[in-house]
């Protein structure tokens, strides 16, 4: 994480306050506040279906139906200035396939508006930040699985984004590849000062992060570093403290009752 000089807290990269999102009538978010630190590495866990992606989709600006705050690098989510400060990384990946992957850099580096003269050192530094310089020219379509995602991975570095939202990135992923992606993404806090918010359901990718958003069913569990919630749990392990986060909710609902 940056050093802050001044001693004083910088403000949130992210920051949610009665956060709430409705589809198909359904809450799927439900009444959330918690804040993002700048330049860290914060995970968003829970198992699949507990709102995860629509939370990182109303973070970038394209889910509909969001009340309460949302507030990203000091924009209200989804503002026109914050589309060159904010990269996201979808499940599904967003690449062409018959496009290399540096043509496919190339035309999302044109979208994106950065100037002709710098897309050639942007785009060979996103290749090289993910390691796909030797496989520059090969069609994205035959790349591997593990290749392709960090094709898509790329394009959200271009321009140098000030926040990466990175929904599931590592899933699938031989046991090399999601290390060598965890230490890019900690590289980028610690060198470039880049928030990463990046979710996943693997309860073993906590001790990965420095901060954690626990969720379950819409509803925030925890918010705190992995060694916090343990102490506070009294547990060993991240998914101990889930498992026991659980319980309680589960608890407090059945006495509300």
């Amino acid at each position: 994480m940056m050093n802050n000089p001044s001693g004083e807290r910088p403000a949130p990269a992210v920051h949610a306050e009665g956060l709430t999102v409705v589809r198909g009538g359904r809450t799927v978010i439900d009444d959330l506040t918690f804040d993002v630190v700048p330049a860290s590495v914060t995970g968003l866990l829970g198992p699949s279906g507990c709102g995860k992606s629509s939370l990182m989709r109303a973070i970038v600006g394209t889910q509909a139906k969001v009340t309460g705050t949302l507030e990203v690098l000091g924009r209200p989510a989804g503002a026109a200035v914050l589309r060159p400060r904010v990269g996201y990384v979808t499940q599904d990946p967003s690449v062409y396939g018959d496009l290399t992957a540096r043509q496919n850099l190339d035309y999302y580096a044109a979208v994106l508006g950065i100037p002709r003269r710098e897309r050639a050192g942007q785009v060979t530094r996103a290749l090289t930040d993910v390691d796909l310089t030797s496989h520059a020219d090969v069609l994205t379509g035959k790349l591997s699985g593990g290749q392709h995602s960090r094709v898509s991975l790329a394009v959200a570095l271009l321009g140098s984004p000030e926040l990466l939202v990175l929904d599931e990135p590592t899933v699938g992923l031989d046991p090399v590849l999601r290390r060598d992606l965890w230490d890019l993404f900690h590289r980028l806090a610690a060198e470039r000062g880049t928030t990463l918010l990046i979710s996943s359901h693997v309860m073993d990718e906590a001790d990965r992060c420095e901060s954690l958003l626990l969720m379950r069913a819409g509803r925030l569990l925890a918010a705190g570093s992995p060694d916090a919630l343990r102490a506070r749990t009294h547990t060993e392990s991240i998914e101990g403290a889930f498992l026991h986060l659980v319980d309680k909710a589960r608890a407090d609902e059945t006495a509300a009752v």
